[in-house]
This record gives structure tokens, C-alpha cells and sequence, in this order.
């Protein structure tokens, strides 16, 4: 965490420079065996970006603040998610944790959707590196969560955390 408070810093900065409210992001999201936990992130949206209810981010969504592509490009509002990490509330590899909204509406209606929570989600995963996030198919998502789970290695984890430096495709 030592090693990214420079980029933090620099971001809180931008954040509060562009945009009125808080620096950082909470958010319920369900982990490993459905455990509720509050995920944070530095915010990259307007304060009222949900005030329509839950939603995906999309390409050039007007709800994201001046800097919030660039820092979603990076993977920077991640970062204080290594905190979540610290707490045990997440990995540093594994599937996204979902929103309980999301996850009420998926539990039935997509096949084999609960076997992600037998883990810790992640910062990254096997679905993020390849693409797969923000309004992307839920069902490509599972595909390649359930894939990762059933061939989990160290090793596949090195390889999906090298990849995550690189992953730009659909960081809306």
C-alpha cells in the first residue's frame, strides 16, 4: 500500500480539484461465501452517479468526473481496494465482488453464478484482464470466473496480475 500512496495522493488531488464530495467510493459488495463487505475506490464518478438506481459503467459514461476515464484506464481507482485486501475481505486475484443488487438478480436467473463466492473476490481476475467488465455479457464474465476457479495456480495468478498492468479494454 506504501508503494501507491504517491499515486493516491495524486489522485485525491485530481478528485477533489474536479469534483465536489468525497475522495474515496464505499460500496456493498457480496465476497466469499455471500458475506456483505464495504469495498472502497477512489471515486471516479459524479457524488449522484446513482441515484438513478445501480448500473454499469459504459463507454463515455457522463456520469464519471473529469479524470474518472483516465483513473479507470489505469486501474487507479482500484488501488484502495489493497485495504480490502489487508482487512481479508479480498484478494489480490480472483472474481469481482458484485453488488448485491446485481448479484439477487443473477443468483436465479444465470447458471452456476453462486460458485464464484466460494472465494475471495479480487482486484483482478481472469474476466477483467480479458476484457470483461463494466456493460459486458454477465454470462462471459461466470464463463471465464469458473474457469479460473476450477485451474487456479500461483502461477495463473502471476499471469493474470501481469496482465492487469496492461488490461484496457472496456475500463470505462
Amino acid at each position: 500500500c506504501i508503494v501507491f500512496a504517491p499515486v493516491m495522493v495524486v489522485a485525491a488531488l485530481l478528485i477533489k480539484a474536479s469534483s465536489p464530495g468525497p475522495v474515496l467510493y464505499r460500496q456493498k459488495r457480496y465476497g466469499e461465501d455471500g458475506a456483505e463487505f464495504t469495498m472502497l475506490k477512489l471515486r471516479t464518478m459524479h457524488v449522484d452517479a446513482d441515484k438513478d438506481g445501480p448500473g454499469w459503467t459504459k463507454e463515455n459514461d457522463p456520469r464519471r468526473t473529469r479524470f474518472g476515464s483516465a483513473m479507470r484506464s489505469w486501474n487507479i481507482d482500484e488501488l484502495p481496494q489493497f485495504w480490502n485486501v489487508v482487512r481479508g475481505d479480498m484478494s489480490l486475484v480472483g472474481p469481482r465482488p458484485e453488488q448485491p443488487f446485481f448479484v439477487e438478480q443473477f443468483k436465479e436467473a444465470i447458471n452456476r453464478y453462486m460458485i464464484r463466492h466460494v472465494s475471495k473476490p479480487g482486484i483482478t481476475g481472469w474476466a477483467q484482464v480479458n476484457g470483461l467488465r463494466g456493460d459486458t455479457s454477465i454470462e462471459e464474465r461466470i464463463k471465464f470466473d469458473l474457469y479460473y476457479l476450477e485451474n487456479w495456480s500461483l502461477s495463473f495468478d502471476f499471469k493474470i496480475i501481469l496482465r492487469t498492468v496492461f488490461a484496457r479494454k472496456n475500463a470505462y
